[in-house]
């Protein structure tokens, strides 16, 4: 689904463009585009040509089709490795992933929605929507939750209307007023749950990784299915999830402020 984004000016507009051809997940032809496009034909065909002579798209003449340029790769590398908490992560979910025998996850905000940046599958592989990479709802998802919960006020009001509050299974929070309710107790007992809000069988329990000064920088989450476990046996595990939110957190601190404190280990890419 494509995201909503308001346009601002030519950037902005090219930056439409490219989520528009990337919610395709395939190559497209420009009357596809064009049928959900909010530019008229000629400023659309202009966009298109200009971010194929950038390299953020690519065109086969063949087909006629449209398709994210190698470029994007190139420039999400960068952002992954610079930008996200990704990189200094990684050891700490491995090592999660190990010990629990489940699937794990890495996420960050994206605007009102959250953005997987990485994933450690199971010993038994679980198939879900999942992936790094691929961007979900906030407001029925374990990583959501524990973000949302710990988000400075004024964000977070700012963030709530924006949320869909799609029904996805009988369990999921279809309303505002249902999901403040429960982003407090989340911040009571310290840690979210997805009691299969998002996708029948699918069961996690996710804790927000948090600063020195409490500012939410992301989320882990151990995910697991009802049929293989339940959420009471993965709620044993949150002391495991929130010594890994802990060295994540402390690990981002000294990558990204580094002046004055000690250095940290060289990170693996």
């Amino acid at each position: 689904m494509q995201t909503e984004r308001k346009s601002s000016g030519t950037v902005g507009k090219a930056l439409s463009v490219l989520d528009q051809v990337a919610s395709f997940e395939r190559p497209v032809r420009f009357n596809d585009i064009l049928e959900e496009s909010p530019f008229p034909k000629a400023t659309l065909y202009r966009i298109l040509q200009n971010l194929v002579t950038e390299g953020l798209l690519t065109f086969d003449r063949e087909w006629q089709t449209y398709a994210l340029g190698v470029r994007l790769v190139r420039l999400a590398h960068s952002a992954w490795t610079q930008s996200s908490l990704a990189p200094v992560a990684r050891p700490h979910l491995t090592a999660l992933s190990e010990a629990t025998g489940e699937t794990i996850h890495l996420a960050q905000l994206d605007g009102p929605h959250v953005l997987y940046l990485d994933k450690r599958d199971a010993k038994r592989r679980i198939t879900m929507f999942s992936e790094a990479g691929k961007v979900g709802p906030a407001y029925c998802t374990g990583v959501g939750k524990a973000m949302l919960a710990f988000l400075p006020e004024d964000e977070l009001q700012r963030i709530l209307p924006q949320q869909s509050y799609h029904r996805f299974t009988p369990a999921t929070i279809c309303s505002q007023q249902e999901l403040s309710s429960e982003l407090e107790q989340i911040r009571q007992h310290g840690f979210a749950l997805d009691r299969e809000d998002h996708e029948p069988g699918i069961i996690c329990v996710a804790v927000p990784v948090l600063s020195r000064t409490k500012q939410m920088m992301g989320s882990i989450s151990i995910t697991s299915t009802s049929a293989r476990t339940s959420l009471g046996k993965l709620k044993k595990f949150v002391p495991d999830l929130q010594n890994a939110a802990s060295e994540v957190a402390t690990a981002a601190e000294y990558w990204r402020f580094p002046d004055n404190q000690r250095t940290p280990e060289k990170m693996e890419i």
